[in-house]
């Protein structure tokens, strides 16, 4: 899956978290991204198995939705403490960094931060 398509999966799940219900505008909002854009991604995601949309608009993450976006969270939230810790970041900055690390992390890499974390208790 593309970076993209891992943020709008996340975003979904978390606003759906927060929420209880997402539509097309939430994703929109949240991501301050166009609604057209929303839209094409909604479809390629559609497409991809990973959502539907009821006939009320809600946005509704299949199983393997959940389950991309339960991956793609972990790996965010593991490298935001990761980096807090280690680099002594502001919350700010690691949340930014770890955005963008995630994406791009080598499986074997994140099962590292995973141990080193696990290890000291963070």
């Amino acid at each position: 899956m593309h970076e993209s398509g891992e943020d709008y999966i996340e975003t979904i799940y978390l606003l759906k978290k927060r929420n209880g219900s997402v539509r097309s505008i939430d994703v929109a909002n949240e991501l301050n991204y166009s609604r057209p854009s929303v839209s094409r991604a909604v479809g390629l995601l559609k497409d991809s198995g990973l959502l539907t949309v009821e006939d009320d608009g809600e946005l509704v993450l299949t199983d393997e939705g959940v389950k991309t976006a339960k991956a793609v969270y972990e790996k965010h939230t593991n490298l935001t403490k990761f980096l807090m810790m280690t680099a002594g970041v502001d919350a700010e900055t690691a949340e930014t960094d770890a955005c963008r690390i995630e994406h791009i992390i080598s499986p074997q890499t994140f099962k590292g931060i995973k141990k080193f974390i696990k290890e000291h208790k963070i």
